[in-house]
C-alpha cells in the first residue's frame, strides 16, 4: 500500500457544519465475522442485540482498522459532547453503462466537479456511503468522502452563469442522476406494529409527498427545453420557471429574471419575499462569499411557492438547481424531525445513572437468590430462572416510556393551544428557561405600523413635519416618489401584499400598483417592470406613472433596500430607504442636515420607528440590470425621515410582567434603532421606571488594531427637553468624539442626578444597552468584559441575524437556559440555537424553530414555560413512581424467596397491568398550574430532595413488608404447612364445631388445596402481596404532585377515578373470601382481624409518606435554610459572576472610556455600505 493505514484511517465529515462527524475506516475480516456469527447463535441473539445498541462494538469485533480508501465499513462518531456512534456499509455505484468512451465524459460542467473526481478508473465505479439520508462519495484526489446532491461551494458567480447557464448535456445529467440519486424526500410510513412513531411518520409522509412528483421544465444543452418529473432533477440542471404559481421541488439559484416567493413553509413568514437574480460578478470569490449574508436573496428554496415571476430581456426566468433531495431546505427540516439533535439535559443523564443503580441492586438480588435457592438444594434451572426474574423486577422495562408520557400529553395540550412542536425532547427544557430573548417588531410590537409623520429635507435643512393623516395630501416631489416606489410590494389575489411597513407607506400616497404585465419601458430591454400609478384618491401628479425597473431587496445585514425606478417618459432614479444612520452614511455630506442626530433622537426617544429616505439620478443609457449595489447606493441625496408609530401588542406588557414576577429575565434583541428599542423596553415594562439604562459604546480606533469602550448613562429628562438627552448621550451636533486618554470623561449632569444614578447602580437596578456593532467589537476586543455586560444587558439593537445567534450562544455559556421568541425569517439562526426557539407563525411547523405558535403574540411564551415545568415535574413523578413500584415488587419477591416462595403469575400480572400500566398512563394527565412561581423545578434526579423522597419511601415500603412478613408468622392461627388453619380455627371458635366436623372440613379444604395449590399460596405471600399492591397505590397518590407546577391532583379526574377503582378492587381482594377468586390469585383466607390490621398498617404508611413528602420534601423554606446553613451556592456561571460583581464597587464604570490592549484575532468587516467620514464618530451612538 505504501502508506501508513493508521494515518488515513480517520477523517472528518461535514467539517465546521452543525452535523460534523468523525469517520473511521474498517475492513471486514472473515475469521472475526465467523466468530461473531457463532456468538450470535450461542447467545440466542443476545450478542446481536448488544451490537445493535453498540454499533462501535460490532465494528471493533467484526473488522480490522484500515485506511478510508480501502474500507468496506465505516464507523461514524459525532463530535458533540454525546459522541454517538453509527455504523455504515460502503456501497459501489457503477456508471460504466453511461460512459462508453472518453468522449462521453467529462463534460464542460464536470471538469472541476466532485462527480469527475469520484469515478474510479478503469472500473468506472463510485464508492459511496449514506448518512442520515445524505449521500457521500469518495473523492479519489482529495482522499475524503464528500457530499453530493448539491453544487460545490467553490463556484463563482460568473462560473455558475457560464457553466450552467445553458443547461447540462444529457450525458452529464445521467451521470449526476446515478451518483446523486433521485430528487425525492422519501419518508416511509412506519408499519402499524410500530405504533409509537406511526403518527409522526404519516404526517411527515403527507408533508413531503406533494413535492416529490411535480412536472418541471428544464433546459438541456444543445437539446432545448424538456418537460420531466421533478425526481429526475440533478444539481446543475437549468430550471425554467413559467408564469403562474409553481411549487419548488428543489433548491435553486435564480440566474435570470425576478421571482416573488411565499416562504411561509420554511420561515413561518406569510409575507411574500422578492428574489433577484445572481449578479454576473467577475471575481474569484465563491458566489456565496461574494453575496455574503444576502445570498438567500438569490436562492429559491424547496417546498416554497413561486407566486409571481418577472422575466428580464431574455424573456425567460431561469434558475440553476442548487440542491436536491434531503440536501434541500425542506429536506433539512424533515431530517431535523427524523434525526433530532440529542439534548444534554441532566434529567436524561441522571435517569441513566439511576438505571445503573437499579442494575446494581438487581445484581445484589441475583446473588441473594442464587445463595438462598442453591443452599436449599433447588435445581440449577430453577435457580437461573428465579435469579433472572429479579432483573426484570428490579429494572422496570417501562421506565423510558414512562419518562416520555408526560412529554406526549404536554405536546397534545400545546397543540390544542396553537403551539406546535417538531422537537418533543425540548419540552422538558422549557421547564428550566430563565432567560427569554424577544425580537421587537412583530413580536413585542404590532406587525402593522401606523404612519405618524414625514420630516422632509431640502437643501440640507429639515422642513416642517407633515403629519398623517392630514387634510392636505403630500405634495409631489422626490419624497413622494420614494414613498411610491421604494418597496417590494406585489398584487397577489387582488390585494397588495408585502412588508407591513411598505404597505402603510405606499397606501399613504393613494397610488395603486398596476399588476398587468407587458409594460414597455423606453431604453430598457425588460417588458415586465412593475408600474405604480396615481389612484382615484391621489392628488394630481405631472406623470402618468413610475416603473420599478430593478430591486435590491431589504437586507438585515445592510439595513436598507433600494430600487431603480423611471418615470414613464422620464429619467432613471435610485431610491433608498433603511436605518437612518446607514442611509445618512451613504449620502453626500452636504445634503444631510446639521441637526440630523438630535432630530433622530427626538423621535426615537419617544419609541417611534424612524426610516431614512434618499435618492439620486442615474446616467442615461445605462441598463439597470448591469449596475451593482455598490454603484447604486453611493453619493445619494438625503430626502428626509419617515416616522412610524409602532404600538405595543396588547399582551406584551402583562406577559413581560408575568415573566418578571417569575424571575425570568427578558432581553430585547432587535434590528431597530437603539433609542427606539430602549423606549419600547421601558413602555413594555422590561426596564422599570426606577431603573437606569447605561449605553455601552465600542468603537474601533482609526489607524490601529485596538478599540475603545465607553459607558454612558441615558438620563431621564423632561419629555420636551430632548436636547439635554442628546447631550447626555454625547450627541451634540457636529461634535466628533476623540479618545485621547483612558481617563474618565467628566459628566456635566447635576450632582443630584449623579447621586440617583449611583444609588441605582449600587442596588443593581441598571440595564446595559448596546448596538450590534458595539457587541461585535466587545466580542473581539473586550472578551473578558462580555459576560459582565450580558449579566445586565437588556437591550441589543441593530443586531444582524448572525449576531443574534451569537448572543444566544453567549448567554448559554453563562449557564442560562435561553428561550428565543421571534419571527422565522431574520431570527432563524437564533431560534435554532436557543434551548427553546418559538416562532410566531401561521404554519404548523417550520425549519426555523422547534416550536411554532399560530397565535402571533408572546402569550405563548409563559404558556410554553408552564407546560414545560408541568412536563418536567411529571417526568420526575413518573420516574419516582416507576422506581418505587419496581423496588416494592423487588423487596416483596426477595422476602418470599427466603421461604422459597414467590408471587404467582396472576399476582404479577395484576400489579404490572391493572395497577402500574394504568397509573403510568393516567398520572400524566394532570395539566399545568396557571401561575408561574418565581422558582423552577429541579432539573436533575440526583438532587437531595428527590433522592431523600425515594430513599424514605423505599424504607417505608421495606418496613411495611418486613413488618407484615414477620408479624403474620407470630399470629396464633399461623401455620407454615396448613394454609387453611386460619379460617378453620376462626370457624371452630365462632361456631364451636365438633372436632369431627372440623376434620371433615379440613379434609375437604385439603382436597381442594390438593387440586389447585401451585406452590405460591402461603400466609406470607398473601400478606406481602396485598400490602405491596396497595403500597403501589399509596406512592402513586403521594408522588402525584400538584401545586406549584401542576394543577391539584383532584383536577385529574381520570387518575382519581382509576385510583379509587383500583383501591376498591384491592380492598375487595383483602376482605372477600371467595374460594375460586382466591384460588386464581394464589391468595389464602386470613382472619378479619388480620385483614383490618393490614389496612391499619397501610394507613400508617400513607400518613408517614404523605407527611414526609409535604413537611420535608416539598418544604422549600426548609431547603433554603439548609442551603444557607451549609453555605451552598449555585454553580451556574452567571450566579457566580453575580456574587463577584456585587462585591465590586467599581462596576459598572460610568462615564469612563477604556482601550483594548491586545489585537483581536479576527476582525470582522463592516456590515456593508460606504463610509462617510462626516458621520463615523456619531453613528455608533444612535
Amino acid at each position: 500500500m505504501g502508506e501508513n493505514p493508521a494515518k488515513n484511517h480517520y477523517a472528518q465529515l461535514n467539517q465546521g457544519e452543525e452535523n460534523e462527524m468523525e469517520i473511521f475506516g474498517y475492513k471486514t475480516q472473515g475469521c472475526r465475522k465467523a466468530l461473531c456469527i457463532a456468538g450470535y447463535i450461542l447467545s440466542c441473539g443476545a450478542l446481536l442485540l448488544l451490537f445493535y445498541w453498540k454499533p462501535e462494538w460490532d465494528v471493533w469485533a467484526n473488522c480490522i482498522r484500515c485506511s478510508l480508501e480501502e474500507a468496506d465499513i465505516v464507523l461514524l462518531r459525532t463530535t458533540d459532547e454525546f459522541r454517538i456512534y453509527s455504523r455504515k456499509t460502503v456501497t459501489w455505484i457503477s456508471v460504466s453503462a453511461l460512459i462508453k468512451s472518453r468522449l462521453d465524459y467529462p463534460g464542460t460542467a464536470e471538469e472541476d466537479s466532485v462527480f469527475s473526481k469520484a469515478i474510479m478508473k478503469p472500473s468506472l465505479q463510485v464508492k459511496s456511503i449514506q448518512v442520515q439520508r445524505i449521500r457521500y462519495v469518495w473523492n479519489i484526489y482529495a482522499k475524503q468522502f464528500q457530499k453530493v446532491g448539491a453544487l460545490e461551494d467553490h463556484h463563482t458567480c460568473s462560473a455558475i452563469h457560464a457553466k450552467f447557464g445553458s443547461g447540462l448535456t444529457c450525458n452529464e445529467r445521467n451521470v449526476r442522476k446515478v451518483i446523486c440519486g433521485p430528487n425525492t424526500i422519501d419518508v416511509p410510513v412506519i408499519p402499524v406494529w410500530k405504533l409509537l412513531i406511526k403518527e409522526q411518520s404519516v404526517k411527515l409522509h403527507r408533508l413531503v409527498e406533494s413535492h416529490n412528483n411535480i412536472t418541471v421544465t428544464v433546459c438541456r444543452n444543445k437539446e432545448g427545453f424538456q418537460e420531466l418529473e421533478s425526481h429526475h432533477l440533478v444539481p446543475g440542471d437549468m430550471l425554467v420557471l413559467k408564469e403562474g404559481k409553481t411549487l419548488l421541488p428543489c433548491d435553486a439559484i435564480l440566474i435570470s429574471g425576478q421571482c416573488i416567493v411565499n416562504e411561509s413553509m420554511l420561515t413561518g413568514e406569510s409575507i411574500p419575499v422578492t428574489k433577484t437574480h445572481l449578479p454576473q460578478a467577475d471575481n474569484f470569490k465563491p458566489w456565496r462569499m461574494h453575496c455574503a449574508e444576502d445570498y438567500k436573496k438569490h436562492v429559491l428554496f424547496c417546498g416554497t411557492e413561486v407566486i409571481q415571476t418577472k422575466a428580464d430581456d431574455t424573456g425567460v426566468v431561469k434558475a440553476v438547481v442548487l440542491r436536491t433531495g434531503f440536501n434541500t431546505a425542506k429536506g433539512d427540516l424533515v431530517r431535523s424531525i427524523l434525526y433530532p439533535k440529542p439534548m444534554n439535559f441532566k434529567l436524561y443523564r441522571d435517569a441513566l445513572r439511576f438505571l445503573m443503580c437499579l442494575i446494581a441492586f438487581a445484581a445484589i438480588g441475583m446473588i441473594y437468590t442464587v445463595c438462598v435457592f442453591a443452599l436449599n438444594g433447588e435445581e440449577a434451572g430453577e435457580v437461573v430462572k428465579k435469579s433472572l426474574d429479579v432483573i426484570t423486577i428490579a429494572v422496570p422495562p417501562a421506565l423510558p416510556a414512562a419518562l416520555t408520557t408526560g412529554i406526549i400529553y404536554t405536546q397534545r395540550r400545546l397543540k390544542k393551544k396553537g403551539i406546535f412542536c417538531i422537537s418533543p425532547q425540548r419540552i422538558n427544557m422549557c421547564g428550566q428557561l430563565n432567560l427569554i430573548c424577544f425580537d421587537k417588531t412583530g413580536t413585542l410590537t404590532e406587525d402593522g405600523l401606523d404612519l405618524w409623520g414625514l420630516l422632509p429635507c431640502e437643501r440640507d435643512c429639515f422642513q416642517d413635519i407633515h403629519s398623517f393623516p392630514a387634510d392636505h395630501s403630500l405634495p409631489w416631489g422626490p419624497v413622494f416618489r420614494a414613498m411610491a416606489v421604494c418597496h417590494s410590494l406585489i398584487v397577489w389575489e387582488g390585494k397588495i401584499q408585502g412588508d407591513p411597513l411598505d404597505v402603510k407607506m405606499f397606501e399613504a400616497t393613494n397610488w395603486v400598483i398596476d399588476d398587468s404585465s407587458g409594460h414597455k419601458i423606453e431604453g430598457q430591454g425588460s417588458t415586465h417592470a412593475t408600474v405604480v400609478r396615481p389612484g382615484p384618491k391621489a392628488s394630481s401628479a405631472p406623470v402618468e406613472g413610475v416603473a420599478i425597473l430593478h430591486q435590491f431587496p431589504f437586507s438585515s445585514a445592510l439595513q436598507r433596500m433600494s430600487v431603480i425606478a423611471q418615470e414613464i417618459g422620464g429619467e432613471q432614479q435610485v431610491f433608498t430607504k433603511g436605518a437612518p444612520e446607514m442611509v445618512a452614511m451613504l449620502c453626500r455630506a452636504e445634503t444631510v442636515p446639521l441637526n440630523f442626530e438630535s432630530k433622530l433622537l427626538l423621535y426615537t426617544a419617544q419609541g417611534f420607528r424612524v426610516i431614512g429616505l434618499a435618492c439620486k439620478s442615474l446616467q442615461a443609457g445605462k441598463q439597470s440590470t448591469d449596475l451593482t449595489r455598490e454603484e447604486v447606493e453611493s453619493d445619494l441625496t438625503f430626502l428626509g425621515l419617515l416616522i412610524m408609530e409602532n404600538r405595543l401588542k396588547r399582551e406584551t406588557k402583562p406577559v413581560l410582567e408575568e415573566l418578571s414576577a417569575a424571575r425570568i429575565r427578558s432581553v430585547m434583541v432587535t434590528g431597530d434603532n437603539i433609542q427606539t428599542a430602549v423606549t419600547v423596553a421601558k413602555n413594555a415594562g422590561m426596564i422599570s421606571a426606577t431603573n437606569r439604562v447605561i449605553l455601552v459604546e465600542a468603537n474601533k480606533i482609526p489607524g490601529s488594531f485596538s478599540a475603545s469602550i465607553t459607558w454612558k448613562p441615558l438620563e431621564e429628562n423632561k419629555t420636551e427637553d430632548y436636547r439635554g438627552l442628546a447631550k447626555a448621550m454625547g450627541l451634540e451636533p457636529r461634535s466628533p468624539r476623540v479618545f485621547t486618554s483612558a481617563a474618565p470623561v467628566q459628566d456635566d449632569s447635576p450632582p443630584t442626578t449623579e447621586r440617583r444614578i449611583r444609588l441605582a447602580l449600587a442596588s443593581g437596578q441598571y440595564h446595559f444597552a448596546m448596538s450590534g456593532k458595539s457587541y461585535q467589537i466587545v466580542a473581539q476586543h473586550f472578551r473578558h468584559l462580555l459576560p459582565k455586560l450580558l449579566l445586565n444587558g437588556t437591550v441589543f439593537a441593530r443586531m444582524s441575524p448572525g449576531q443574534k445567534s451569537s448572543l444566544v450562544e453567549e448567554f448559554q455559556k453563562l449557564d442560562y437556559f435561553v428561550g428565543m421568541c421571534g419571527d422565522g425569517a431574520n431570527d432563524c439562526g437564533a431560534l435554532k440555537v436557543a434551548h427553546a426557539g418559538i416562532s410566531l407563525s401561521e404554519q404548523e411547523a417550520s425549519v426555523a424553530s422547534p416550536f411554532t405558535s399560530r397565535t402571533p403574540s408572546i402569550a405563548c411564551v409563559p404558556e410554553l414555560i408552564r407546560e414545560g415545568r408541568a412536563a418536567l415535574v411529571t417526568s420526575f413523578c413518573m420516574f419516582k413512581y416507576m422506581a418505587l413500584y419496581s423496588t416494592i415488587q423487588y423487596l416483596g419477591v426477595l422476602l418470599l424467596y427466603w421461604q422459597l416462595n414467590a408471587f404467582g403469575n396472576y399476582q404479577f400480572l395484576f400489579q404490572d397491568l391493572a395497577i402500574t400500566t394504568v397509573i403510568g398512563v393516567t398520572m400524566s394527565f394532570t395539566g399545568a398550574y396557571p401561575k408561574l412561581v418565581p422558582y423552577r423545578p429541579p432539573s436533575q434526579l440526583i438532587s437531595p430532595p428527590l433522592l431523600l423522597s425515594v430513599v424514605l419511601n423505599i424504607l417505608f415500603s421495606l418496613s411495611l413488608q418486613v413488618f407484615g412478613f414477620v408479624v403474620v408468622q407470630e399470629q396464633p392461627w399461623y401455620s407454615k404447612t396448613d394454609i387453611y388453619s386460619a379460617c378453620l380455627s376462626v370457624n371452630n371458635h365462632m361456631e364451636n364445631s365438633s372436632s369431627i366436623s372440623s376434620l371433615g372440613l379440613h379434609g375437604m379444604r385439603d382436597g381442594a388445596h390438593g387440586q389447585t395449590d401451585n406452590g405460591y399460596k402461603s400466609y406470607e405471600n398473601t400478606t406481602v402481596w396485598l400490602l405491596s399492591t396497595i403500597n403501589c397505590l399509596i406512592v402513586a397518590l403521594v408522588f402525584s404532585k400538584g401545586r406549584p407546577f401542576r394543577q391539584p391532583i383532584y383536577t385529574n379526574y381520570v387518575f382519581i377515578l382509576v385510583l379509587i377503582g383500583q383501591l376498591g378492587i384491592c380492598l375487595f381482594l383483602v376482605f372477600a373470601d371467595i374460594d375460586d377468586l382466591y384460588s386464581k390469585m394464589d391468595l389464602v383466607c386470613t382472619p378479619t382481624t388480620w385483614r383490618i390490621s393490614m389496612v391499619i398498617m397501610l394507613a400508617v404508611t400513607l400518613a408517614a409518606s404523605f407527611l414526609v413528602e409535604e413537611a420535608v420534601i416539598e418544604n422549600r423554606p426548609l431547603w433554603l435554610l439548609l442551603k444557607k446553613t451549609f453555605r451552598y451556592h449555585s454553580k451556574s456561571h452567571y450566579k457566580r459572576l453575580q456574587r463577584v460583581l456585587e462585591q465590586d464597587s467599581a462596576w459598572p464604570p460610568l462615564n469612563e472610556t477604556f482601550f483594548s490592549d491586545s489585537v483581536a484575532i479576527s476582525v470582522e468587516g463592516s456590515m456593508g455600505g460606504h463610509s462617510n467620514p462626516t458621520f463615523d464618530s456619531n453613528e455608533d451612538a444612535l
